[in-house]
């Protein structure tokens, strides 16, 4: 169960694959010796701190007694040195507070957080959101008044959208926003799966609730943003007395016990608006972004966690006959399949991590260069990576502790071993901060509506542009995966197309294409960052003996031929068309009335 923070793929994903480098021209604080510092000091947090406290809080959990949630023993403490050690921090705006860094360098340090403890990191990562959305739209006062204690740590944030009658519809929502006659609002109304909305290891809770004000317009058009905390904040920033709001209930989940995930009643709560009237759903989506791109990390990390446990228990547990030395008993790391499990599962996290990092890298150049077409070009590559790192990547996080369990065989089924905990934590992943179909949708949908599809061809340029370079390289091993990735990169822009079209006047066709097709552009776009690994890593081969870079040859080839050359089916999924979905009705798919 111990955690071992991966510091050299982080390293190498974020500086070589993402780009990290181009940052330290933006960012003046950003050099190598800060990357290497920030990523040590972070990974001993998580090693040292927080991955002795996942499992207690797994079997333990967060209760709530007399109205008031109570956090897992240890967590407390644990937080106390996470606010101290300046992580929330390091993105954030120096003139709050914060450190100035780049964005793609706190993914890095919360993937270790979230490998560490899921249901801790669940905490901060939504307080980063509420940084991001009231620094976008909040006002002066907002800003100076709530900013320097959420990034310190001192304070929490919280997202309120979700309410019983509403789940993703967010045009049904009903909480009540009336005015008070003096420049604010009192809140009413209930919202559910509220993550960390009430704990007791920080002094104040702010919370961005979504509600409507009387007299708005039906629909998403008449939802506004809010901010409402536990403790009422005075003008001086000292806390006043508690607000009306406050849990029901936590739920009981299938995961994440250590995360308390709350339904909570407002009950005239006074509130204040954040940014512009009837303009909260877009406000929010500031922070569901930002909330997004996290979770896709969060699948990372889950299966960094599950990957790392199920080496070990392979290279532990004896039983049969080495394929390559025919000892026995041998390893079991030493069947074919399992390293085979093994490697994939490895393939899998490194593409998805270098995903991630690429949009965060992205997110940052949009955000840092001066306006032009690099800027734009960037900005254009954080909307399109954003629904692909949230979704591919949980995707992938579900899938790797699955593959984890059937590693450990009989014993990862057990309680006991740890390795039925990280299959149980990521199963979330896919479903909140927007469910990967959703995610889908917004690929298919407003993503590919930007330029008519130009990010995609953008994208798929710059993969041709890997797959020339591995040909002049001459690589027989690096060959075959140049050949699968000109077939998957044909997939794409032939389902792209297809997609494009039909969206126009036949949506349920592209509709029931999406989610395959988020499936076809991530498979493909981690390819692309494997075999971009692999061909930096040709050049070292000569002066490594670790074979820490031959690995990285052998993963983009086993992905290659396991994942890529699926890419002609998937395609083919994407450009079905919705005609047996329409046919189909309930009771000929076994519903009797």
């Amino acid at each position: 169960m111990t955690f071992t923070p991966p510091l050299r793929e982080i390293a190498f994903a974020l500086t070589e694959i993402a780009g990290g480098k181009r940052l330290q021209q933006s960012y003046p604080g950003f050099d190598d010796e800060t990357l290497a510092a920030v990523l040590d000091a972070g990974g001993k947090l998580a090693r040292d701190v927080l991955a002795p406290l996942n499992r207690i809080g797994d079997e333990t959990g967060a209760r709530i007694e007399n109205g008031r949630v109570r956090a897992v023993p240890g967590f407390t403490e644990a937080y106390r040195t996470f606010a101290e050690g300046g992580w929330n921090a390091l993105a954030a705006d120096p003139d709050h507070g914060g450190q100035g860094l780049p964005k793609a360098l706190e993914i890095a340090v919360y993937e270790m957080m979230h490998s560490a403890n899921m249901a801790f990191g669940l905490c901060p990562m939504l307080t980063q959101g509420a940084i991001e959305a009231l620094s976008a739209h909040g006002t002066e006062r907002q800003k100076n008044l709530y900013l320097p204690k959420l990034i310190s740590g001192e304070w929490t944030g919280t997202m309120n959208l979700t309410e019983p009658q509403a789940g993703s519809d967010l045009a049904a929502l009903r909480t009540r926003a009336e005015p008070d006659g003096n420049g604010g609002y009192r809140l009413t109304g209930q919202k559910i799966f509220i993550t960390w909305g009430d704990h007791d290891m920080a002094d104040n809770i702010v919370h961005l609730v979504l509600a409507r004000i009387p007299g708005a317009p039906d629909g998403t058009k008449g939802v506004s943003l809010f901010l409402s905390s536990k403790r009422l904040v005075n003008d001086d920033g000292s806390l006043g007395a508690a607000n009306d709001v406050g849990p029901t209930g936590i739920e009981h989940k299938l995961g994440i016990h250590g995360s308390p995930t709350c339904t909570m009643a407002y009950t005239g709560a006074r509130a204040e608006l954040v940014g512009v009237e009837n303009q909260g759903l877009a406000h929010m989506f500031t922070m569901m972004n930002a909330a997004r791109l996290q979770v896709g990390t969060q699948g990372v990390a889950i299966a960094e966690r599950a990957y790392q446990q199920a080496l070990g228990f392979a290279l532990e547990r004896k039983q049969g006959r080495s394929a390559w030395t025919g000892e026995y008993p041998a390893p079991i790391f030493d069947h074919p399949d399992v390293r085979r499990m093994l490697m994939l599962m490895k393939a899998r996290i490194e593409a998805a991590r270098a995903i991630c990092l690429s949009t965060a890298v992205a997110a940052d150049l949009a955000r840092a260069l001066p306006a032009g077409a690099e800027r734009d070009s960037a900005k254009l590559r954080e909307e399109l990576f954003t629904p692909v790192a949230k979704a591919w990547s949980t995707d992938a996080g579900v899938e790797v502790a699955s593959v984890a369990l059937q590693v450990h065989g009989g014993m990862g089924f057990i309680e006991e071993t740890g390795a039925a905990q990280h299959y149980r934590d990521a199963r979330i992943a896919p479903i909140y901060e927007g469910t990967n179909g959703i995610q889908a949708i917004d690929l298919m949908g407003r993503k590919l509506a930007l330029g008519n599809g130009q990010a995609v061809r953008e994208l798929t340029d710059d993969i041709l542009q890997t797959c020339a370079e591995i040909e002049r390289s001459a690589n027989e091993w690096l060959a075959p995966v140049a050949a699968r990735l000109r077939d998957a990169v044909a997939a794409v822009r032939d389902s792209t197309g297809w997609l494009i079209e039909r969206r126009g006047h036949a949506q349920p066709d592209a509709l029931a294409g999406a989610t395959a097709y988020l499936k076809l552009l991530g498979d493909v776009t981690g390819g692309w960052m494997l075999a971009k690994g692999a061909l930096i890593a040709v050049s070292h081969l000569a002066d490594d003996t670790d074979k820490w870079w031959r690995t990285r040859i052998g993963l983009a080839r086993l992905f290659a031929e396991n994942v890529l050359a699926s890419a002609p089916g998937l395609a083919a999924a994407v450009m079905m068309g919705a005609n047996d979905l329409t046919a189909t009705t309930p009771q000929a798919l076994g519903r009797s009335n």
